[in-house]
């Protein structure tokens, strides 16, 4: 009986070799040759699941947003309060494990694509709509709950926004986590603010 084959694992797979070339040697060394070397794929077998480079990445870049989304879709379900649940929303963007960090290196590798690649730069900014409007949600639940004072949330996003996009690339030069504490000062910075 023949072999069946989950296709979609596959290219799961394939995207989770190109993330770990793009991690350990940057975007330029993930190329099909290296990705189908990695992967234990013979030189045209990537074609069959993606076309190009191109597609891989794309891929790659897709997954590493769904999983940031997925991170913090959750996140504060369990806090005791609206306010606990803003709190761990904002410390959930923000690179806090070696993991993380890494994963900012890949990340950042993918915004120089996604400058000149028009459907990646739509679904970055998707990404960020999409974040903006779940920390504006949190903001007017402690609101509601009394814990911060009405204002214009809406520019509060954009300020931590900005701060966890920044902290993810300055924490890459500081991959064991040294600069973690300021950025935890930060966030406690920016709700006593809200207060």
């Amino acid at each position: 009986m023949p072999k069946i084959i989950d296709h979609d694992e596959r290219r799961r797979e394939i995207v989770a070799v190109a993330r770990g070339i793009i991690l350990k040697g940057g975007f330029e060394a993930a190329t099909m040759r290296s990705i189908a070397a990695e992967a234990g794929f013979a030189n045209g077998a990537l074609k069959h699941y993606f076309p190009g480079k191109e597609s891989i990445v794309a891929a790659t870049f897709e997954t590493i947003l769904a999983e940031m989304a997925e991170g913090v879709r959750d996140v504060g379900e369990t806090a005791d309060s609206a306010y606990d649940a803003l709190r761990v929303f904002l410390q959930a963007t923000i690179p806090r494990t070696r993991e993380q960090i890494a994963a900012g290196r890949v990340l950042l590798a993918l915004w120089e694509y996604a400058v000149s690649n028009e459907s990646l730069a739509d679904l970055y900014r998707w990404h960020l709509s999409a974040w903006h409007a779940q920390l504006i949600e949190h903001m007017e639940a402690a609101r509601d709950d009394g814990a911060i004072r009405e204002q214009d949330y809406a520019a509060h996003a954009n300020e931590f926004i900005s701060a966890a996009v920044g902290a993810t690339v300055i924490n890459l030069m500081y991959p064991d986590g040294e600069r973690i504490a300021d950025y935890e000062d930060y966030i406690e910075q920016f709700l006593a603010r809200l207060r």
